[in-house]
């Protein structure tokens, strides 16, 4: 009987161990099936990763390759797109505003689209209406009149008979106004709210501080720059100010931050170049100065040649010269507001206006236009019929191209 337990025993173990065996098999198979099937997920994934990689870059390459051939590419022909020949171009001026055109005239001013369709319109009456436009920001001024218009992308914001005649408007993005008047024996520099409500008035006199070239306020308004000139027996002396109009301003005199004099320069115009960069053009080059606050001195590029004309935009300066020698007549200068030349071309078209509109370079007489992107490349060079009064970017290769026999929306091809 014990013998009969001791190999029912032995037979169990014998089972057991083999049972034991048998999972042992069965787990090593599993595990190496596990690390089969990760190792084939892992080369699934490296491969998959390496295909939306190599997507990847094959859609940025072909991006890039889009974006270059955009960049370099010169168009030779242009189509009219839309033709209004009820616009009256005799006393009609246009300017970009927010992404369409204000249009205005001695009887009023609308803001129209890029198919002349307006948005709104208002009447009023001047004699020579000259706007200055800030993102959706506009003011009109009658220039040796008295009446100041102010306008948003909306509509009319404020109105100004000012007591004196008008010299110069300009607006600031938050829509705050300054204007220079002249009051005869002095001038005065103005400073109004959106709606019309008078802030700030600041005399000025020929001896001290000088006549007042220009003015140009940052972004905010709260800072307004001012170039005066003044001659001391033959020797012409420019000063630029900077007015701080808030709280940093409060205890300083005149209100006047900061301040600089340049004997011997003609600084005929200043401009702000986006929220903390301010320039000033001068007669022999162009300074910069930064600081929202309180603006400093920051570059200032000197030129030999004789400036024939300047322009500007956020973050851009140019200037043109007159060439001497070489078959062509002019020389373009483009730097940016830390003074780093950003190219240089020579042209040869007779301009009568140059400007930046857009993200391009627009230049044309009479009868020829010309188009510069911002990195110097020409993409268009070429006559058209008819006089020509105004030439503006309006979008993705679209121009509003105004004629003395109508306006046109042009696109190149």
């Amino acid at each position: 009987m014990a013998n009969i337990f001791k190999k029912i025993r032995k037979k169990r173990r014998r089972k057991k161990l083999l049972a034991q065996k048998e999972n042992l098999e069965h787990t090593q198979a599993a595990i190496k099936d596990e690390e089969d099937y990760q190792q084939r997920l892992k080369r699934h994934r490296y491969a998959a990763m390496r295909r939306t990689l190599l997507v990847a870059v094959a859609a940025v390459a072909a991006a890039a390759a889009v974006f270059i051939y955009i960049e370099k590419r010169s168009y030779h022909n242009y189509r009219v797109i839309l033709t209004s020949e009820q616009e009256d171009v005799v006393s009609t001026n246009y300017e970009e505003m927010d992404g369409g055109i204000l249009r205005y005239s001695p009887d009023g001013a609308a803001l129209v689209d890029s198919n002349l369709d307006a948005s709104w319109s208002v009447l009023y009456e001047m004699q020579n209406p000259v706007a200055d436009v800030n993102g959706d920001k506009a003011v009109i001024a009658d220039v040796d009149g008295t009446t100041l218009e102010i306008f948003d992308s909306d509509g009319e914001t404020g109105s100004v008979t000012t007591s004196y005649t008008i010299v110069k408007a300009r607006i600031s993005k938050s829509g705050l106004v300054a204007a220079i008047l002249d009051g005869g024996d002095s001038t005065w520099i103005n400073y109004y709210d959106s709606d019309g409500t008078l802030l700030v008035e600041n005399q000025t006199h020929i001896e001290d501080p000088g006549y007042p070239m220009d003015v140009a306020l940052s972004d905010s308004g709260n800072i307004m720059m001012v170039t005066y000139q003044f001659v001391d027996g033959s020797n012409t002396t420019s000063y630029v100010a900077f007015y701080n109009f808030g709280d940093v301003g409060q205890n300083e005199d005149d209100r006047i931050v900061s301040g600089y004099t340049y004997e011997g320069v003609v600084i005929p115009q200043i401009e702000y170049l986006g929220s903390s960069n301010s320039a000033a053009l001068r007669d022999d080059g162009f300074t910069v100065y930064s600081g929202q606050q309180i603006p400093k001195e920051s570059t200032t590029v000197e030129v030999d040649e004789e400036i024939v004309s300047t322009f500007f935009a956020e973050d851009t300066i140019g200037m043109v010269f007159k060439n001497e020698d070489g078959e062509d007549a002019y020389t373009m200068n483009v730097y940016s507001a830390g003074g780093k030349l950003r190219f240089s071309r020579s042209f040869n078209i007779p301009y009568t206006t140059i400007k930046i509109s857009g993200d391009s370079i627009l230049l044309y007489n009479d009868s020829q236009i010309c188009v510069y992107n911002s990195r110097g490349v020409q993409k268009y060079s070429g006559t058209v019929d008819g006089s020509i009064n105004d030439f503006i970017k309006i979008g993705w290769n679209r121009y509003l191209l105004v004629m003395d026999s109508g306006v046109s929306v042009i696109k190149f091809s």
